[in-house]
């Protein structure tokens, strides 16, 4: 991650992410989760902006976020820039490869890591979660921290950690129930509801 031993690019490029955020004026609630280790749930994730938002949001919370990225992405000339801005490598090219592993191995040999994650996957998403999150949270042995961005009030923020359980459905109601208090007329929000009530039913 970048730190005082960074690349002068790295420092650089957080330094214009970081200045981005602030001439944006987004407005943060809540505080560092008090936990070394942790995965971010990113969400609705609607916007480029999103990315400036979480860099800026994370950088006033003291919490150096991490990322996952395909392997290819680490290769020379962009190593050293890629794991200053908190990259982490996942190669899934492998035969038997499980990215799940190889990131929780990465929690591991860690002392501190925040993982930022966005559930939804894309900024099409109607809505559905993938687990990915909390498979990685669960084989890490760490908590989810559930992280929101409202563009059109320009207001954004982290809630408490939430460990996962070993019922998918019964966390994702959790996640849904912070969500809503947050925003409430968001559609992709209720949908998420609705998806872990249907899990829930379907047993």
């Amino acid at each position: 991650m970048a730190g005082s031993d960074a690349s002068l690019l790295s420092r650089l490029v957080r330094r214009i992410l970081i200045e981005l955020y602030r001439w944006k004026g987004w407005r943060i609630e809540g505080e560092h989760p008090g936990v070394p280790k942790f995965v971010i749930t990113g969400a609705p994730h609607t916007s480029n902006w999103d990315f400036v938002f979480f860099i800026g949001a994370t950088h006033r919370l003291g919490i150096l976020p991490s990322f996952m990225g395909k392997h290819t992405l680490f290769k020379w000339p962009m190593t050293r820039f890629m794991q200053d801005m908190g990259g982490i490598s996942v190669d899934r090219s492998k035969r038997g490869s499980n990215y799940v592993d190889q990131v929780a191995q990465a929690f591991e040999a860690s002392d501190e890591l925040a993982l930022v994650m966005a559930p939804e996957g894309s900024r099409s998403s109607s809505g559905e979660w993938r687990s990915g999150f909390w498979h990685i949270a669960r084989a890490a042995g760490v908590p989810i921290v559930p992280a929101w961005v409202n563009h059109e009030t320009m207001r954004g923020g982290i809630g408490a950690p939430i460990w996962p359980s070993e019922d998918l459905a019964a966390d994702l109601a959790k996640f849904a129930e912070f969500y809503l208090s947050k925003m409430p007329d968001c559609l992709r929000f209720r949908r998420l509801a609705e998806e872990a009530e249907r899990m829930k039913r379907d047993g």
